[in-house]
């Protein structure tokens, strides 16, 4: 049977046509010499779409928006935002584009959008561009996030546009083309409720729940609905955020998503040896987006959701505070559920270990972790063997052994699986020292490091033979680690 070969994508543009007043059209800059860095065949092929096609001419420029399919509206979406505490009233889309949204093969509505396509009118003075090792950065951070069950954007391809990028030196460009359940954030709402026009935010609001939580459509009050699985879903996402060791590092309410999906990953970073202190942004000198301080940071966004919120809520405004304070609720039982059942299955134990056992349990261990500075990730591993009788992997990483003894001999009294175990902790996460390899690589034009590094975050809980390296902690003379914004 003859396959007819793919020549274009479908691309519908229902954000724009529903929603004008948050986007305006452009056109992504001219990539002087397009060439494939990585192309995510399991996504494309998850999308319906022909890996071969998009490493074609014509695909590699559709990858970076220089030929837009007929009917496709290109637009770069307007929002707004808390930075780091402080309210910006208009940022959007400075070097991103909405190309357009795709039905893939399943049915579901998904965004195609690049990053670093051109200078937009939000750019605010930047040139629009990016360079290749922090689009390559996104690329393995995202799929490694994927890969670890984490709800998250994804990474279609990075493509080379050989033009030079000016930072501190000249560096080779590249263009993200990211996958999202949409693009709709906190920011979104707060641009919309700034205009003081209640049916833009209206049509905003029955736009998110139509395309993310159509159940709250059929609620009494859809739009307190709404609010309430938002807030369910970031409870959960940042639970999964904290059992891995995630540091988001830029958590702004323009990059809190309405899906529940992790976006924007400049500053990130995985902890290593356990600390809740936990920092790598090289701009957040007070850690206000410190590991430990995520889901309190998490709650303090959903607040300025529900201020924006509040003209659909009620229109007696004192009402509506209540309301979005009851519904509010969700928050600390969604994230305690998602976190103990992750911490029950990282310790592999039971079921019917209580929660009144459990959680006094896991305090003690992080405690004992903090206190020893072990290495979170491969920990767990560790403790794996202990369960399977060998206890001295994981014996040896702590300067208090009574205390850790007296831990374990209980954690062992509750039968925990060992297999289990294996199951639920990642050996290979994208080590901090380990991207920067295979980004520096990247830039001087050898992809194989990047290559083994996803081969290996990619299938994270399977311990294969040859990627000892991938398992372990950076060497100490790595020193400490930093990560930079808008990079």
């Amino acid at each position: 049977m003859s396959v007819t070969p793919q020549t274009t994508v479908a691309l519908a543009d229902r954000f724009f046509r529903e929603l004008p007043e948050l986007a305006v059209r452009w056109q992504a800059d001219a990539a002087p010499e397009v060439r494939p860095l990585v192309v995510n065949d399991a996504l494309a092929a998850e999308l319906g779409l022909d890996g071969a096609w998009l490493r074609s001419p014509d695909g590699l420029r559709f990858l970076v928006g220089n030929q837009v399919p007929d009917g496709a509206v290109p637009v770069a979406q307007a929002y707004a935002g808390h930075q780091f505490g402080g309210y910006v009233p208009r940022l959007g889309d400075g070097r991103a584009l909405l190309l357009g949204e795709f039905v893939d093969d399943q049915g579901r509505l998904r965004d195609i959008h690049l990053k670093g396509s051109g200078p937009t009118p939000f750019a605010r003075g930047g040139d629009g561009l990016a360079a290749v090792g922090p689009m390559l950065r996104e690329y393995i951070i995202s799929e490694a996030m994927h890969a670890l069950g984490v709800p998250t954007t994804r990474s279609l391809a990075v493509v080379a546009t050989g033009r030079q990028v000016q930072r501190d030196t000249l560096l080779p460009g590249a263009v993200l083309t990211r996958v999202a359940s949409s693009h709709l954030r906190v920011g979104s709402f707060q641009y919309a409720a700034s205009t003081a026009d209640l049916d833009l935010l209206r049509r905003l609001a029955d736009h998110a729940i139509a395309r993310h939580h159509p159940d709250a459509a059929t609620a009494a009050r859809p739009h307190l609905a709404l609010f309430e699985a938002v807030v369910a879903a970031q409870a959960a996402l940042i639970a999964r955020w904290m059992l891995i060791g995630f540091v988001h590092g830029v958590m702004n309410t323009d990059n809190m998503t309405i899906s529940g999906e992790t976006i924007d990953y400049g500053p990130c970073a995985f902890m290593e040896a356990y600390d809740p202190e936990t920092v790598f942004s090289s701009i957040d000198f007070w850690g206000r987006y410190a590991y430990g301080n995520q889901p309190v940071v998490a709650g303090w966004n959903l607040a300025r959701f529900a201020e924006a919120l509040l003209p659909l809520l009620s229109e007696d405004a004192e009402q509506a505070v209540t309301l979005a304070e009851q519904a509010f609720g969700v928050f600390r039982p969604t994230y305690d559920a998602v976190w103990s059942s992750g911490m029950r299955a990282k310790l592999g134990l039971p079921e019917d270990v209580a929660a009144q056992h459990l959680t006094p349990l896991a305090d003690e261990l992080l405690t004992l972790l903090k206190e020893s500075r072990v290495d979170y990730t491969s920990f767990f591993r560790h403790l794996a063997q202990a369960a399977r009788g060998d206890a001295e992997p994981a014996r040896g990483l702590f300067l208090d052994l009574a205390g850790f003894d007296d831990w374990l001999s209980r954690w062992r009294a509750l039968g925990p699986d060992a297999d289990a175990m294996d199951r639920a902790n990642p050996i290979y996460i994208p080590r901090n020292h380990l991207v920067e390899e295979a980004l520096a690589a990247a830039t001087a034009g050898d992809l194989d490091p990047l290559m083994r590094l996803l081969d290996a975050v990619t299938a994270p809980y399977d311990e294969r033979p040859g990627l000892q390296r991938y398992a372990g902690p950076a060497p100490e003379d790595f020193g400490a680690y930093q990560t930079f914004c808008g990079t």
